[in-house]
């Protein structure tokens, strides 16, 4: 449930088949700045971690160690109710289900959702914590996955499988 006072935080990180310039996931990173700026405009969107703000790069200078085919998308809603319709109510969705073509099947848990107080605009330092807490203690208040919301219904019934996950 919910905190008073607090909003939804969430990382998705992902390796990349190639790096952002091959041809191999030129589709993918050509549809970043739309993608992303469809989120922006969502109702319930609160926050997102940007890039070098160049055209067609995302998030994707944030990198996560020396690897830069992993990239990840960090961002803060009001509600899972909010973060849920963006995911599986537009075009994200249609993204997600070719997350295949773009992305390598990793061997571990590579989403997690934490609550923060409203106006905290989390760093990717902090929620790579959350990521790895999850992968050692599995599902609680400080981080979850949508199984652990309640209010959390969509991704039930749009496909959100564990292919990348394990």
């Amino acid at each position: 449930m919910q905190p008073q006072g607090h909003h939804l935080a969430e990382l998705n990180v992902g390796r990349l088949i190639a790096p952002t310039d091959d041809p191999r996931v030129a589709e993918f990173m050509g549809a970043l700045d739309r993608i992303n700026g469809l989120g922006k405009r969502m109702p319930g969107f609160v926050w997102m971690m940007e890039g070098s703000g160049e055209p067609g790069t995302g998030n994707t200078d944030n990198k996560i160690g020396n690897d830069a085919q992993f990239v990840s998308n960090l961002t803060v809603w009001e509600d899972v109710v909010s973060l849920e319709s963006f995911v599986w109510n537009t075009v994200h969705r249609t993204f997600y289900e070719r997350r295949a073509e773009w992305f390598q099947v990793l061997g571990k848990m590579h989403f997690v959702m934490w609550w923060v107080p409203e106006g905290h605009e989390p760093t990717l330092d902090e929620a790579l914590g959350r990521l790895d807490h999850l992968r050692t203690h599995g599902a609680s208040d400080d981080a979850f996955g949508w199984e652990y919301l309640k209010e959390a219904q969509s991704w039930k019934t749009h496909g959100c499988t564990q292919v990348a996950a394990e």
